[in-house]
C-alpha cells in the first residue's frame, strides 16, 4: 500500500498471513478514502507516530476535533486481536487499541525505532519497506503523551 505524506510516499508491505482481519480492515478503510486528511495526532520522538482516527481526526470533516483525536474509530466493529511474533522494530506498522486487546478499529502506529515491549501485545499487520525517511519527518508531539498541536496528516492511503 502507498501512504502519501506531504514530504513523500511511503510504501507499506502488508502481512495478511499473520493478521488477515487487520489487513482487510486497514485496506478497506484506506481504499474507501477514510484515511485521507487524517492527522498524526500522537507522535513520540524515538517511539512511534499514531494516526487513523477516522471519526475525530479527519482535518477536512465537520467532526474534526483535535482534542478528541485518538478517541474515535470507524463505523465498523472493533477487531479481535491477532497478536503474532513479528517484532516491533523500526518501520513496523501495528494496530492501536485501548486496554482491551480486542479494541483495535481504525487507528494504527508506525514505529520510529525498536519497541520490543509491545511485542505480542499489539497486532503487527505491516512494515514500511520504502520511504521511512518521510515517516521520520512527521511533526513530533510534546511531552510524554506526544500530542501534536499542529499535526501533519495523511494525504492519501491506497493499495498500489
Amino acid at each position: 500500500m502507498i501512504l502519501k505524506l506531504k514530504d513523500g510516499d511511503v510504501k507499506i508491505e502488508m502481512f495478511p498471513d499473520v493478521a488477515p482481519n487487520h489487513v482487510k480492515r486497514i485496506s478497506e478503510l484506506a481504499n474507501n478514502g477514510k484515511y485521507d486528511n487524517v492527522v498524526f495526532h500522537r507522535v513520540i520522538d524515538g517511539f512511534m507516530a499514531q494516526t487513523g482516527d477516522v471519526k475525530f481526526g479527519n482535518s477536512e470533516s465537520k467532526d474534526f476535533n483535535l482534542a478528541k483525536a485518538g478517541m474515535g474509530g470507524s463505523d465498523l466493529p472493533d477487531l479481535k486481536q491477532e497478536f503474532n511474533d513479528v517484532p516491533h522494530e523500526r518501520g513496523t506498522v501495528s494496530m492501536a487499541r485501548s486496554s482491551d486487546p480486542d479494541s483495535g478499529n481504525s487507528q494504527f502506529f508506525i514505529c520510529f525505532d525498536q519497541a520490543s515491549f509491545l511485542d505480542r501485545q499489539y497486532t503487527v499487520f505491516g512494515k514500511v519497506i520504502e520511504g521511512m525517511e518521510f515517516i521520520d519527518m512527521i511533526k513530533k508531539g510534546d511531552g510524554q503523551n506526544g500530542s501534536v498541536s499542529d499535526p501533519d496528516k495523511i494525504i492519501s492511503f491506497k493499495s498500489k
